[in-house]
């Protein structure tokens, strides 16, 4: 068992995810829009890669790991038993985000509250692992030096931290997710500009589609396609 996945991304027209596009007032508009349909999906949890969630919410505060260095942590999943509604899952393989609290303080009601669950490989400091326990921090393994993404994301079912799952990149997240076989829907607001090949893609390797359905969107130009894989 896993969750349904859904990569859900703002693209332009040539399915670049980063570039000064995005900061446009067609591509504010059109990032509005995606953060309503973000929260119109009802998923579980929404799904992130290190320079993302840094990028989003850490902004590059890292804690003081000294009062933890002598403790040693077993290679146990850590997982905080609570009824949380929404979680927040960070792909950080080595352990190098920087978390206050143990959900998510953001503006967006998409995103506020949501409970973090770090997904991490088996050689992460004994002193990050006793710091992400101390503030209640969930987490959970997922390979030895290096993130299975099919381990990670039965996991994520099995301790019900998701059954609908929202993929919100960067590329090398979405690629790994893609190259794994577990995305099942591509949820993409298209903003109509052409962005520079050297932005990140959406995916390295473009998958092909099986069927889709368009719905067009709120602002002139700008609509939200689904796709199924």
């Amino acid at each position: 068992m896993r969750p349904y996945i859904i990569c859900h991304m703002t693209v332009s027209e040539n399915e670049r995810v980063t570039g000064p596009f995005l900061e446009t007032s067609m591509g504010i508009k059109a990032c509005d829009y995606y953060y309503q349909i973000h929260r119109a999906l009802k998923a579980d949890a929404f799904a992130c890669g290190r320079v993302t969630m840094e990028t989003s919410f850490t902004h590059g505060w890292f804690p003081d790991l000294k009062p933890f260095e002598n403790i040693v942590v077993d290679r146990r999943d850590f997982i905080v038993k609570d009824d949380h509604a929404f979680c927040a899952v960070a792909f950080d393989t080595k352990g190098r985000l920087g978390w206050k609290d143990p959900v998510i303080c953001d503006e967006d009601p998409g995103y506020d509250k949501a409970h973090i669950v770090e997904v991490l490989s088996e050689d992460t400091k004994d002193a990050y692992l006793a710091y992400l326990q101390s503030i209640g921090i969930s987490y959970l393994f997922a390979g030895k030096t290096s993130i299975d993404i099919r381990t990670a994301v039965k996991k994520l079912a099995r301790y019900n931290i998701a059954h609908i799952l929202l993929l919100e990149g960067g590329s090398l997240l979405n690629q790994a997710f893609l190259q794994a076989g577990v995305i099942d829907r591509l949820s993409l607001v298209h903003v109509p500009m052409v962005e520079s090949e050297e932005e990140k893609p959406l995916f390295y390797d473009r998958p092909k589609n099986r069927g889709e359905e368009i719905v067009m969107g709120e602002s002139q130009g700008i609509f939200w396609k689904c796709t199924d894989l």
